[in-house]
């Protein structure tokens, strides 16, 4: 029997922002390693859409026609949480294996912003499908 891959939750209070375009790169840099979801504790009607547009033209990906704001019970349960940055509000989700990424909200900010959270969000997908590639996060 297959093992399945690990699965990994990017999660936010709002998953309007960060955890989506979490959501949008890990599908993009490390499918064949994890599956990667995102959700919150509260639903937007869309997504930012100036995280969209930066991931549009950074990466050539559409978020709007793959993804959608999810609540953490829209989402199957997961080996790795990886919380934003949102400290003492950030949702709870069962989970092997948890850490915080840290990363200030851009929302509302210039688009040189949205463009260093989207390449440092790129950076640490990377490098957790690297660790998990390493066995170096134990599930």
């Amino acid at each position: 029997m297959e093992q399945r891959k690990p699965r990994v939750a990017f999660i936010c209070v709002h998953n309007s922002c960060r955890s989506q375009m979490a959501e949008a790169l890990a599908k993009h840099f490390a499918s064949d390693v994890f599956d990667a979801y995102s959700a919150g504790t509260e639903l937007r009607p869309e997504i930012n859409q100036d995280a969209v547009r930066i991931i549009q033209n950074l990466y050539h990906i559409d978020m709007n026609k793959t993804q959608y704001s999810k609540l953490l019970a829209d989402i199957p349960p997961v080996d790795i949480v990886i919380t934003m940055g949102c400290n003492v509000s950030c949702p709870n989700l069962p989970n092997k294996y948890r850490e915080d990424w840290g990363l200030d909200d851009p929302s509302h900010q210039a688009d040189d912003v949205f463009i260093n959270t989207a390449q440092t969000i790129e950076q640490k997908v990377k490098n957790l499908r690297q660790r998990i590639i390493n066995g170096t996060i134990h599930l």
